[in-house]
């Protein structure tokens, strides 16, 4: 399939997007749009696409870090969209909400992550997300009927830690970050570590690290795939020092930071850089390009490789037929020697 020209695509930001999609339609040489969206009295949701999206593939860009305000605008919008003749509706959310509850966990939950695969599966024909936080499912065609595009974002950290830091130290959070960290600190010529985690709840985290003596005089770059309670990332600055390390630098894909995350691990590290996946003030590693080049190829993507934050569970037979293979110890797409 050849690449759709720059005239025939058209990026809409949701509210609170606009930068984003602006980086977006930039990178791609794509026009930008406008969408209207205003609360009527009682609270409903009026949107209105001040843009002319008759036979265009429209893109519209929403991280769904808190996602539950804007979905239905969201929604609205890209019904709207085909409503008025787009070719194809895609969205674009750099945060991809909703992958936490993945099973009943306790007699009556809602299996979360479904329901809302569901709903954007109707709603939209194609998902560009980055790095989604899989752990029992191992994919997103486990869950989305439409073409779910899993781009990675643990390159573009590589790089900034490459351009940023000297003689760094790449630590990940726990043992199953293993293979994650050392692809990144192999593609900078870097030595790499992981911590052990256990965690006793979601603001108690225990933090164990090892014998580190032996990379004393290198700067250590704790990373991570998200940081939302942040709690491993805290215990983890604070062990570091102990060890005879400067500050350690942290470097994350989503920056969710809850609550008082970023304001406790702050004056632990001596800087905090994250993707623009989620709005902060720590962005620094901008993921429009990536994006644009995917949204370019007009194709999904082809490994849905994600680093799994634990091992799938056992599935019954039903879901079991559901789902097509996935080797969770293959290497991800973008390293070395990967064919």
């Amino acid at each position: 399939m050849t690449a759709m020209a720059s005239s025939d695509r058209l990026i809409l930001p949701l509210p609170g997007n606009d930068a984003f999609a602006r980086q977006l339609a930039a990178a791609g040489k794509w026009e930008l749009g406008t969408l209207e969206t205003r609360r009527f009295p009682d609270g409903e949701s009026y949107v209105r696409i001040a843009a002319d999206v008759a036979d265009k593939s429209v893109v519209l860009v929403q991280t769904l870090a808190q996602p539950d305000p804007g979905f239905l605008s969201l929604v609205f919008a890209a019904d709207t969209a085909r409503d008025l003749g787009a070719r194809e509706v895609t969205l674009v959310a750099p945060y991809l909400a909703y992958m936490r509850q993945d099973r009943r966990f306790h007699p009556g939950e809602a299996i979360t992550s479904r329901s809302f695969a569901r709903l954007v599966s109707s709603s939209f024909d194609r998902l560009v997300t980055v790095d989604p936080h899989l752990h029992r499912y191992p994919a997103l065609s486990a869950l989305y009927t439409v073409p779910a595009d899993t781009l990675h974002a643990a390159p573009l950290l590589a790089d900034w830690i490459a351009a940023e830091v000297e003689s760094p130290l790449v630590i990940g959070p726990d043992e199953e970050s293993e293979q994650w960290v050392a692809a990144i600190a192999q593609r900078i010529g870097a030595p790499h570590a992981v911590l052990r985690k256990i965690r006793h709840g979601d603001r108690n985290v225990e933090v164990a690290v090892s014998d580190l003596s032996a990379w004393h005089g290198r700067q250590p770059v704790l990373v991570d795939d998200i940081a939302s309670s942040g709690r491993t990332l805290v215990e983890a600055a604070r062990q570091l020092p102990q060890q005879g390390f400067v500050k350690p630098i942290v470097a994350v894909v989503h920056a969710i930071f809850a609550e008082d995350a970023y304001q406790q691990l702050t004056p632990l590290c001596s800087r905090i850089v994250s993707t623009d996946a989620v709005r902060h003030e720590s962005n620094a590693i901008a993921l429009a390009p990536l994006i644009a080049l995917a949204l370019a190829a007009d194709k999904e993507g082809a490994t849905n490789l994600v680093r799994h934050r634990r091992s799938p569970e056992p599935l019954d037979e039903v879901d079991r037929a559901s789902i097509d293979s996935f080797p969770a110890s293959d290497p991800p797409a973008w390293t070395s020697g990967h064919t």
